[in-house]
């Protein structure tokens, strides 16, 4: 059951790469946005600058122009007559010629100031004198405009350009006066144009020139932003042409200036400032179209963003949900059901195979525990049978002890062999017991971890030769054949010589039990391997043999052969103590039968001491006791079941 505030895998993987990658298209839309501006600012700033050069040099061309043309025309010889008629068909004929920047001209008289003849609509009056030796100019400023004490205002730089007309003695009789605007500087704020309006400010602050009609005749100080007005004046004296930005208009708008300075034509050794000015706004007015394009692509790149997002979480995802949809359902599947493969995504293909192989070993595992499972509670219910069994087992042996004592004790016996004969199967009785109790005992200490063996070199022959000695008479009694391999070679082991004869007649006494008819054969032979020498013990049976499906239980404790002919007493410890002591010597031991009846064999194997290791080992003499030995036996003589255990 999902818990709250989960999210899926797909909607988790889309929102993660919108959080990523929208952030990112934005900043650097926002990056390219004002980078774009940035370049439409500079852009305008060098157009501005250059603007504001060329506005100064045309200045001093026209005002050049103009100079030359009142020189030329002081020095006609209609002028110096001073007649009326010649002189205004002159001013006819001159009007005709001179450049547009001149709106009117007049003559007057140098020493009344009267006027002679004058194209103006009202008289012109110059605030200096005109001098004699040269030309005179001065700006005409609003207040000397207009006779009904109004103040009249114009936006254009007007000039009066004065100069002296001498009479043919060469007196001073007459100045002719240009009255000029310089009207082509004026520019409107048409969006994208970047010509910029024409101000010009002389270098005391004045205002000669400026869109607004009412800033002409004022100082910079009286309008806002008048310390970076004066900072323009000041770098432009310097001799700077650059940019600035400034707020300097009757809407407190952003402007955009650029500027120079030309010589001022009225005032020697100074300055004027011109400037050219556009708003900041239509310097940026490409931007719009910019900012447009912009939010354009943004919009498309975030939908392909979110489309490629989506597919993107569809491919990613899909695999995963199929994946969880196996996992999910896995407990439901039948066994044959594949897992989902063949994906697009090789990691996908890893994972899928990986979940495959994890199933497997799930199954296997699962397989194993259920196995084991049932085998732990076939332990169990054998720990229980033990319980159950053991008043017979240890029963039998202690009445047997008592029974046989207490004859002897109350000397109920015939005879000195009688009583000798009845202790001895008491003495029988107790060992059995004592073997029991043995084996209970080293299957606690396995358990415990504290089961030890104590290691020493020796001759595995003298092993095997006590235990056939001591497992001889039982084999006689059966009437078996016991049949021996020659050893001629000494055989060096590192082994526990207890410990591995107690294996040796647990295994041994076993194949007695189990076996009715036949023999018991024990071979020996030494092999070399990868690792390190061995020797095997092979102890062969013909007796009852193993069921295939029972022979893995047989060296797990408290497990025996459940089948009527197999059981035959005992505890089930003998082959778990045997496989646990035979381990703790570096060695190994199996069991193989090839079913019901068909024998059985065990197979021990120990690792063989090292060259060195045999010069340590005892030499084991041939006597006529080896010889016997390892002769093949055949005998037949029936005594009582052994007490050893499968």
């Amino acid at each position: 059951m999902l818990k709250q505030r989960q999210s899926s895998f797909r909607r988790i993987l889309v929102s993660k790469i919108l959080l990523l990658s929208v952030p990112v298209l934005l900043i650097g839309e926002t990056v390219a946005y004002k980078k774009a501006s940035s370049s439409l600012l500079d852009t305008s700033r060098q157009n501005l600058t250059a603007n504001a050069i060329i506005k100064g040099k045309n200045l001093d061309d026209a005002i050049a122009t103009l100079k030359a043309n009142l020189f030329t025309a002081s020095q006609t010889e209609a002028l110096k007559s001073g007649e009326i008629p010649a002189v205004q068909l002159f001013f006819t004929q001159l009007t005709a010629h001179l450049p547009p920047q001149v709106e009117c001209i007049q003559l007057t008289n140098a020493q009344t100031q009267q006027v002679i003849t004058s194209t103006c609509s009202q008289t012109v009056e110059m605030l200096s004198s005109p001098s004699p030796d040269g030309i005179t100019i001065e700006p005409i400023l609003p207040p000397k405009f207009g006779t009904t004490g109004k103040r009249e205002t114009h936006n254009h730089l007007r000039l009066l350009l004065s100069s002296p007309v001498y009479d043919k003695t060469g007196q001073w009789r007459y100045n002719l006066i240009f009255q000029s605007k310089f009207a082509h500087e004026i520019v409107t704020n048409q969006p994208g144009v970047l010509a910029g309006s024409t101000v010009i400010i002389a270098e005391n602050g004045t205002i000669l020139s400026h869109p607004i009609s009412s800033y002409i005749g004022s100082n910079i100080n009286e309008h806002d932003d008048a310390e970076r007005l004066a900072q323009i004046v000041k770098d432009a004296l310097q001799g700077h042409q650059d940019s600035l930005h400034l707020f300097f208009g009757n809407k407190g708008e952003e402007l955009l200036v650029g500027y120079t300075a030309i010589n001022n034509p009225t005032i020697p050794n100074q300055k004027w400032v011109i400037m050219a000015v556009t708003p900041v706004s239509n310097a940026l007015y490409g931007l719009g179209q910019i900012k447009v394009i912009l939010v354009t692509l943004t919009v498309g790149l975030v939908a392909t963003s979110l489309a490629a997002a989506l597919y993107l979480a569809r491919c990613l995802a899909r695999p995963v949900e199929e994946l969880r949809d196996y996992a999910l359902n896995l407990h439901s599947h039948n066994s044959t059901t594949p897992v989902p493969r063949d994906f697009s995504i090789r990691e996908f293909n890893q994972l899928s195979q990986a979940l495959d192989q994890m199933v497997e070993r799930l199954k296997a595992w699962a397989e194993e525990v259920e196995a084991s499972w049932q085998e732990a509670k076939a332990a169990n219910q054998s720990k229980t049978q033990l319980l159950a069994t053991a008043s017979h087992e240890l029963r039998n042996p202690l009445n047997t002890i008592l029974n046989y004592v207490r004859l002897v004790r109350e000397g109920l016996c015939d005879s000195r062999e009688e009583e000798l004969e009845y202790l001895q199967i008491a003495d029988s009785a107790a060992m059995y017991l004592l073997a029991i109790l043995n084996n209970i005992l080293d299957n606690s200490k396995s358990e415990a971890g504290k089961l030890a063996v104590a290691l020493e070199a020796i001759d595995l022959r003298d092993i095997l030769k006590d235990v056939v000695n001591l497992q001889s008479v039982n084999v006689q009694q059966k009437g078996l054949q016991l049949n021996i391999s020659q050893m001629e070679t000494a055989i060096p082991v590192n082994v526990d010589p207890l410990k591995l004869k107690q294996v040796l007649i647990n295994v041994i006494g076993n194949a007695t039990k189990f076996t009715e008819v036949g023999s018991i054969n024990i071979h020996t032979k030494m092999q070399a391997t990868e690792a390190e020498p061995q020797v095997i013990i092979l102890i062969q049976d013909t007796g009852i043999g193993i069921d295939l499906a029972q022979q893995q239980k047989l060296f797990r404790p408290y497990v025996m052969v459940d089948s009527n002919s197999a059981r035959k007493g005992g505890t089930g410890l003998g082959l778990a103590i045997s496989r646990n002591l035979i381990e703790l010597m570096g060695g190994t031991i199996t069991l193989e039968s090839a079913g019901l009846h068909q024998g059985t064999t065990v197979k021990i194997t120990l690792p063989l001491l090292n060259t060195e290791a045999l010069l340590s080992v005892q030499q084991s003499e041939v006597t006529d006791e080896n010889a016997l030995l390892f002769a093949p036996s055949c005998l037949s003589v029936n005594i009582c079941p052994a007490s050893s255990e499968k």
